[in-house]
């Protein structure tokens, strides 16, 4: 199973070219994972952070663009888990456009602590609630 969201190339994306300007792809992905962990995982960032004082910084993340998009596309984002490690997890992320491919990521998270920030073990509840999201 994989998590699937919508967005629409809004003018505050695109460059002077007309064209998504690359960095916004990345607030997208970000917007992806807020929003599986919210809807997908059952805890939202506001509570993951303010109630439960845990994190999940990004440590690495690679890209590729495809092809551009433009003002006013809606944008199909979807999400599976590669791996779910001790405290860390790796996520595909491909982005399409009317079934065309336009950008994909890999990304690794770290599930921390925030004070002080260090990694911390993922509970396993959201550990199993993640692996429901595994590639196939």
């Amino acid at each position: 199973m994989s998590f699937t969201i919508e967005i629409t190339v809004r003018f505050a994306h695109i460059d002077a070219a007309g064209i998504v300007f690359y960095p916004r792809y990345l607030e997208m992905v970000n917007e992806t994972v807020e929003r599986w962990f919210e809807e997908g995982l059952g805890v939202s960032f506001k509570d993951l952070h303010l109630t439960h004082h845990r994190g999940a910084p990004t440590r690495r993340v690679a890209a590729e663009f495809v092809k551009p998009s433009r003002l006013g596309d809606r944008l199909t984002f979807t999400l599976s888990v590669n791996k779910v490690g001790r405290s860390s997890f790796d996520l595909d992320i491909v982005c399409a456009c009317g079934g065309e491919l336009r950008f994909t990521a890999a990304a690794t998270l770290v599930y921390t602590t925030l004070e002080p920030l260090a990694s911390a073990p993922i509970p396993d509840d959201l550990r199993r609630k993640m692996l429901t999201f595994a590639a196939a």
